[in-house]
């Protein structure tokens, strides 16, 4: 079927998963209003909000090999790249719902609503995949942001969340008013905020170059600040340490995860004409946030706290592909997007469960012995701990692989060294999570603190995970050429842009 956005009904297909996924966000939130009080842990609803995951889906796997579009110039875009996105937003949203179950269970949350902020914020997410206009990424990307601020501050019972919810909330409407300061200057520069339209202005030369510079170095700030990077990461350790677990996992997965789809969209397409002058600032950006966030997190008694450093190391590395700007770098991008948020989530799913569903044993210390407690969950945090650390044979390492192969493929030598020699500085502190449990001793009184029963529904989470991790370490074919297929839309915008503009 070809979508030609001639009528509405088309723009309503184009959207179908955002849509299902909006419908159902509020029939869960209904259905937590709607249950009575102390009837039941609310788990119900959390497998009410998978089944609308599951039915989104379902509608961009049909979008994905059924439908396709007329021009590019449309300002939703239903191309591989958005959808492959949405593969990725769907499945960081449903394992953080499933970790969370037993989690919002037993600290007595409001699960209608913790559970129909997830779904939003995955709207919101989808929506800056989707969006081919800088004002659409920017109302998605406050879409999300609001759903992330009350989960961040979700359990008001812990003065920490409280805490962290407010200050993601003060320091990312700081960093959202950089970005629209930024869209308005170029806006004000290419006369439009259409991304096609943006690119085929710079490409003619009819951009207003006093405003187009400013324009473009506030959105990098403003997208800066959403993935982590240094010098804008300062929320990020204090915000991860203070939210409930399970909401740092889907920040520190899926929420990444959009911030640097949209980002490469707008970069790589609409301001690839610039790619010269905006490259330098990333290359240092990147090259700083990969020594800062490896160099602090060695020092880290927090494993939350650690993994929130790691996070943003992970970010430098993902800057590394914006910077090289080819097709091996991009597509080693979205495959490094979605092992990252299995592989991330999973390792979160331990530390929860570590924690008893609690934000307990949190210090490094307090996994000292684990591994021969629980050894199933030993193995796979150290599977987990291995594909971030880019160990080979794990699907981490595939990554990290494919990101050097574009830089160098850019002659991105020194950014190439930086990243080899921070992946080996990092294996120093997550093999040192792992050396706990297998060789440390237990703390005093850790086995009756230990948690009974690890959930069924966690335990599916993490099994699925390692297979993933595991099977994509040694067989990542299937991975990497749906990711790269998933380039051919996004680069053929740019191309219509450069033709429109040679016109």
């Amino acid at each position: 079927m070809l979508l030609d956005y001639s009528s509405s009904f088309h723009y309503v297909l184009a959207l179908l998963p955002e849509l299902v996924l909006t419908i159902w966000g509020m029939g869960v939130l209904l259905a937590g209003v709607s249950r009575k009080q102390g009837h039941g842990p609310g788990q119900e609803t959390g497998w009410l909000a998978l089944a609308g995951l599951a039915l989104a889906a379902v509608a961009n796997g049909w979008l994905y090999f059924g439908v396709s579009e007329d021009g590019a110039a449309a300002m939703i875009a239903v191309d591989r790249f958005r959808l492959f996105a949405n593969w990725v937003f769907i499945l960081g949203a449903g394992f953080s719902i499933v970790i969370s179950l037993p989690y919002v269970a037993r600290q007595r949350l409001q699960a209608g609503e913790y559970y129909s902020l997830i779904l939003f914020a995955a709207v919101g997410m989808m929506f800056m995949a989707a969006a081919r206009d800088l004002m659409i990424i920017f109302l998605g990307l406050e879409l999300m942001s609001i759903g992330v601020y009350a989960l961040a501050g979700f359990n008001r019972r812990d003065r920490r969340s409280a805490e962290a919810g407010l200050k993601y909330f003060l320091l990312g409407a700081f960093a959202s008013g950089f970005l629209l300061f930024g869209i308005a200057l170029l806006y004000g520069a290419t006369g439009g905020t259409n991304v096609h339209a943006v690119a085929a202005s710079i490409a003619d030369g009819s951009a207003a170059g006093a405003l187009l510079m400013p324009g473009v170095a506030l959105l990098a700030i403003g997208f800066a600040f959403k993935v982590a990077a240094v010098p804008f990461h300062m929320w990020t350790p204090d915000v991860y340490e203070g939210a409930p677990t399970p909401v740092t996992a889907f920040m520190a997965a899926a929420v990444k995860t959009a911030a640097f789809v949209a980002f490469l969209r707008v970069f790589l397409v609409g301001l690839e004409g610039l790619h010269a002058e905006w490259s330098t600032i990333l290359w240092w950006i990147s090259a700083v946030t990969m020594v800062a966030g490896n160099v602090v997190a060695l020092v880290q008694s927090s494993v939350k706290r650690m993994l929130a450093y790691s996070s943003i190391a992970h970010g430098g590395y993902l800057l590394v592909a914006l910077v090289a700007a080819n097709d091996t770098a991009t597509s080693g991008m979205l495959f490094y997007l979605l092992v990252y948020t299995i592989m991330t989530i999973g390792a979160f799913a331990v530390v929860v469960t570590v924690g008893n569903q609690s934000e307990a044993n949190a210090r490094i210390e307090d996994y000292g012995g684990f591994g021969w407690r629980k050894p199933v969950l030993g193995v796979f945090m150290t599977v987990l701990l291995l594909s971030l650390a880019g160990f080979p044979g794990t699907a981490g390492f595939i990554a990290k692989y494919h990101l050097l192969l574009g830089a160098a493929e850019s002659s991105l030598w020194v950014l190439a060294v930086i990243l080899v020699l921070t992946t080996v500085v990092s294996y120093w502190y997550y093999l040192r999570v792992a050396w706990y449990m297998w060789m440390k001793e237990a703390p005093e009184g850790a086995d009756s603190a230990d948690p009974a029963i690890t959930p069924f529904a966690t335990h599916l989470v993490l099994v699925v995970s390692v297979a993933v991790i595991l099977l994509a370490g040694v067989f990542p074919g299937a991975a990497l050429d749906l990711a790269a297929g998933s380039l051919e839309g996004l680069r053929g915008l740019a191309a219509e842009a450069g033709a429109a503009a040679g016109h």
